[in-house]
């Protein structure tokens, strides 16, 4: 560029910045002006591309930690999601390859006893609640006398000494009977179970639903329990603090037939008079709700056959010989298949299924879990991802024993003792393997919890974001695939072919 070309360009350019500068030092006198300034900068940038000011400020990299707007990671996320679709797409091949169609609608071991005692068990189960009901209509008979009795009388703002000693003994001789009643429930059905039900599918589904109705029996007189005693002695003041929602349906009018089957049938472990219902029944809801319960549970199928099966039998050897290098490498092959049935199952059951019969029951609270993916630690995770369940153990166990005076911490273990020993029997009794493992998966727990308490409690996103990894790592390697493996040996070492030597009566597929 010549001499008179570079002169050309530098006097505008200058006259500009001349002219930037006395606007900047200049008041200003409306709003005109900006606004002005910057057509007139737009026009001269237009004019001359190569003065733009690109470096114009300070400003970290969009990664770095001092970056004051957290960038967004959606294309990541689509990126993931590509990543294992693709690589779960090579999965499928190669299993198909090397296993061949492993799926067999024929090919069950459904026993025709097994069906006839699943169904059975399910029709008698649930008459333990109608027994708790015959006890609960005992007991308010009992206490509408003894109310008119003590209004006759004058009746008190709060109970006497005679009173309350009263109303400690009937309720020790109501509670040994619902203890006794839903004690019978656990036992009897968990029996059968163990001794007389061989498929473990069968197995599973019955011991669930005992479990259901065993917490729905305590939770039935552990609440008419307080509002029997709200009832018989109103403390003034106390009869205020009862929910609101209870004001329709008051105790002891709560104490009907209907009143225990909507509870019998309702989505919830938690017991109360009244429960907030929706207008009408979306049927077409409904049928959505089944069919992704429908399709979710033939998915789950489909992948327990073709590729979680060949896994665990192929690790019974690994397993056999304690090859602790291969278990490991099983584990790990274990972990994706696990995780995908068991977010598949989660879905089909907490989102579909509970949905759908919420819907039909009218059934308003529909928040059963809550986004538990995010679970900055263990202690979150639990507290989020199974709520009916939460819910009970937080009402019925942890709040009264904290308000009896012991530690939060000691009663945190009384509840994770409970649901430890359920998941036992949940898992232990159908598979016919009562071996502790998945009592002590929930033990060990605990001091993971207490690990991470303080990165849930940590400012800022690193704290959050270390829990939520241990959350997963924990999850889907060292929690779900290392109890299926477990229950799956210790099956085949009680009935299968590790306990014929490792396969003569089903071939190992090596590799």
């Amino acid at each position: 560029m010549d001499s008179a070309t570079t002169t050309s360009v530098e006097a505008p350019t200058t006259a500009f910045l001349r002219r930037k500068e006395e606007t900047q030092t200049q008041p200003e006198t409306s709003h005109a002006t900006p606004k002005l300034n910057d057509d007139r900068q737009k026009t001269f940038l237009r004019k001359y591309r190569h003065v733009a000011a690109v470096h114009s400020r300070a400003r970290p990299s969009t990664l770095s930690h001092d970056t004051q707007a957290s960038p967004s990671f959606v294309g990541f996320r689509n990126l993931m999601v590509i990543v294992l679709v693709v690589g779960n797409l090579r999965l499928v091949i190669e299993n198909m390859q090397k296993y061949g169609n492993l799926i067999c609608l024929t090919c069950h071991d459904f026993r025709k006893k097994d069906v006839l005692l699943g169904l059975l068990l399910y029709v008698l189960v649930p008459c333990h609640l109608f027994i708790a009901y015959l006890l609960e209509l005992v007991a308010a008979k009992q206490a509408r006398i003894s109310r008119a009795q003590s209004i006759s009388r004058g009746g008190s703002a709060s109970p006497t000494k005679d009173q309350q000693a009263t109303f400690q003994s009937t309720w020790a001789s109501i509670r040994k009977a619902h203890l006794i009643n839903a004690t019978i429930a656990l036992a009897v059905n968990s029996w059968v179970v163990y001794f007389h039900i061989h498929h473990p599918l069968i197995g599973t589904i019955t011991e669930l639903h005992v479990i259901i109705v065993y917490m729905k029996v305590l939770s039935y007189a552990l609440t008419n329990r307080d509002l029997r005693h709200a009832y018989l002695h109103p403390v003034k003041g106390e009869l205020a603090a009862v929910p609101e929602i209870y004001a329709s349906c008051p105790y002891p009018e709560n104490i009907t037939m209907g009143n225990l089957t909507y509870f019998w049938w309702a989505p919830t472990l938690i017991y109360q008079p009244v429960y907030p219902r929706t207008e009408k029944i979306r049927w077409v809801f409904v049928l959505k709700r089944l069919g992704e319960t429908a399709c979710l549970s033939v998915f789950i199928w489909f992948c327990s056959a073709q590729y979680a099966a060949p896994v665990l039998w192929n690790s019974l050897d690994k397993m056999h010989s304690l090859d602790f290098v291969s278990i490991v490498e099983r584990l790990l092959k274990l972990s994706t298949i696990s995780l995908v049935i068991w977010l598949a199952g989660f879905f089909a059951l907490f989102q579909s299924a509970l949905n759908a019969l919420a819907e039909i029951m009218r059934f308003g609270d529909r928040s059963f879990y809550d986004d538990w993916w995010n679970s900055a630690g263990l202690g979150e995770y639990w507290r989020l991802w199974n709520k009916p369940v939460y819910q009970f153990m937080k009402r019925h166990i942890f709040s009264p024993l904290v308000g009896r005076g012991y530690k939060m911490a000691t009663a945190s273990l009384i509840v994770f003792f409970a649901s430890a020993v359920l998941h036992e029997l949940l898992v232990g009794v159908p598979t016919k393997n009562i071996i502790g493992v998945a009592f002590l998966g929930m033990i060990i727990q605990i001091p993971l919890i207490w690990i991470t308490r303080p990165l849930e409690k940590m400012k800022g996103p690193n704290g959050k974001l270390i829990g939520n990894v241990i959350f997963w790592v924990s999850f889907t390697i060292l929690g779900q695939p290392f109890a299926a493996l477990v229950y799956f040996y210790a099956w085949q070492a009680k009935y299968g072919s590790v306990s014929r030597r490792m396969g003569i009566n089903q071939p190992v597929i090596v590799g």
